[in-house]
Order: structure tokens, then C-alpha cells, then sequence
């Protein structure tokens, strides 16, 4: 721990050394660290988007705790076998799995639901161009607000408006690339994957395997970082953004931010095999 801040100390003042180059400064102020958004691209965050990032932020956190469950423990807890009847039903048996499969599996699918939602209306309402590159010229601005960023003077942004362009290419990166892998070698990894199919010699297990632990170590990052500059770089007024789905809501932002906040400690700590299994019970059976 103690070698981490000496390391972001050190990248703090050799940020603010670069900054104040003469070359770096010129660099600055041609690429300010975001591009301009297209004519038609809506002002404002939606209710519903607020309502989107909640969701998103809960499945994701327990997905995470329960994807580190079944990763790490030896001998679950409980296990659940589905019901082989119904709109499943297959000529092999089911086979027995551990509660906490069955929860990160039943997260998951939510989880892709609730972000088949996000995309249908992020593109049916014009959102998309807030988190989709429109411009080469996003790259040298993510740099130009990296440099910012790091040597602690914050880019200047409105976030109502548009993002800057290392927010816009993180934001990217998290739905069009780290997502859908999470969600193709999920299902690589899952019993619902056919054994015998032909893109198999392709796609092997292992390969899903070596890939989906660091996109989980990807998604714990980026909410750590996100959380971090949310609450730095003006809490009050991104929080209104966020949760209020308004420029300037006051404190009601920050007071949803805590509300959905004890929700997902809630969730977090209620997620236990003894009040998990009347719900896995409607799907399947429990036992030991």
C-alpha cells in the first residue's frame, strides 16, 4: 500500500513536471482533453439512465462477489440442480452446480438484460454519441486529460454536456469491449456451451478461462477509478448528474447516491445460501 502512494506521488510530480514544458503546454491548449459531439446529440442525462447506472452497479458489484465465491471457495456452501422441465429441457441431466454459481449465473443474466435495455434506448434516443469516439482526434484529447488528471489539475468539463475523451473512451471500452467478453467466455465457461461444437478447437475452455478473471479485475478498476473522480471532481454536482438526472439537484443527488448505496451493501450481505434458497428452490432444487 504504502509503496502505491509513493508511486502516485512520483506520477503526480512527474505529471506536473511535463505540464509545465513549453511543448506540453502548446499541447494542451490544441487538444484540451474532449471533441465536440455531433449537432443532434441530446443535452442532459435522462431519468432512465439513472435508473440504468443503478441496476448496472448493482448486478455488477454481486456479480463480482459472487464470480470471487466460486473462484476461491473449496466447498460450497449449498448446491442447486435446475429443474429438467419447462422451456429448458434437455436429454442429458442437469448437473448439480454450487449456490453460488447459481446466483452468478442468474446476476449475469440480468445483468445482460439490463444492458440490452441501456443500448436499445442509448441508441434510439441519440446518447450513444456521448460514449462512442466520433473523431480521431478523441485520442490525443484522452491524453491531454490523462496528463490533467494526473498532474491533479482537473480537466475543465461539464459532464451535462459531454465528457472528456479519456471518460469517453473508458465508458467505450466498458460496454463495447469489456462486456461482451465477459459475457462470451461466461458462456464459454458455462454448462450451456455445447461440448462437441465445432468452434471448440477455436475456442477452447481455457482460453475463456484466461480471459474472464482479468475482465472481472478490469471492472473492479474501473469502478474504484470512477468512484474515486466522481467524488473528487466535484461530488455534488456529478452525483445531481448521476442519480438526480439534473444539473444542479442540490444535495438530492448525493442522498440517492447513499440510498442506492445501502441497497447494494444490502444486497452484498444478504446474498447468503440460507436466504438464497427459497429463490434458487422456484428454479431448481437446493441441497447440500
Amino acid at each position: 500500500m504504502g509503496g502505491a502512494v509513493v508511486l502516485f506521488a512520483l506520477a503526480v510530480l512527474a505529471a506536473r513536471w511535463l505540464v509545465g514544458l513549453d511543448g506540453v503546454q502548446e499541447f494542451l491548449q490544441r487538444y484540451p482533453g474532449h471533441t465536440p459531439l455531433p449537432e443532434a446529440t441530446p443535452v442532459g442525462l435522462p431519468a432512465w439512465l439513472g435508473w440504468q447506472h443503478f441496476l448496472n452497479a448493482f448486478f455488477l458489484v454481486l456479480i463480482i462477489r459472487s464470480g470471487w465465491l466460486v473462484r476461491t471457495q473449496q466447498r460450497p456452501p449449498a448446491h442447486w440442480t435446475r429443474n429438467n422441465k419447462g422451456l429448458i429441457k434437455t436429454k442429458n441431466p442437469p448437473k448439480r452446480i454450487s449456490i453460488n454459481l447459481w446466483l452468478h449465473l442468474t446476476l449475469d443474466a440480468l445483468w445482460v438484460l439490463n444492458g440490452l435495455v441501456f443500448l436499445v434506448l442509448i441508441f434510439a434516443t441519440g446518447h450513444w454519441a456521448r460514449i462512442v469516439p466520433t473523431s480521431w482526434e478523441i485520442f490525443p484529447n484522452a491524453v491531454s486529460a490523462g496528463l490533467q488528471y494526473l498532474s491533479l489539475n482537473w480537466p475543465l468539463e461539464n459532464g451535462w454536456v459531454n465528457y472528456n475523451s479519456l471518460q469517453v473512451l473508458a465508458y467505450f471500452v466498458t460496454v463495447f469491449i469489456a462486456a461482451p467478453l465477459a459475457i462470451a467466455t461466461g458462456l464459454r465457461m458455462s454448462e450451456a456451451w455445447p461440448k462437441r461444437a465445432a468452434v471448440n478447437r477455436f475456442y477452447p475452455i481455457e482460453a475463456a478461462r484466461a480471459v474472464h478473471f482479468p475482465t472481472m479485475v478490469y471492472f473492479v478498476g474501473f469502478i474504484v477509478v470512477h468512484v474515486a473522480l466522481v467524488l473528487a471532481t466535484g461530488a455534488r454536482r456529478n452525483l445531481s448528474h448521476m442519480f438526480a438526472a439534473q444539473e444542479d439537484a442540490g444535495w438530492l443527488g448525493f442522498w440517492i447516491f447513499l440510498v442506492s448505496v445501502a441497497v447494494m451493501a444490502a444486497g452484498w450481505f444478504l446474498a447468503r445460501p440460507a436466504l438464497l434458497a427459497p429463490l434458487a428452490n422456484l428454479m431448481g432444487r437446493v441441497s447440500r
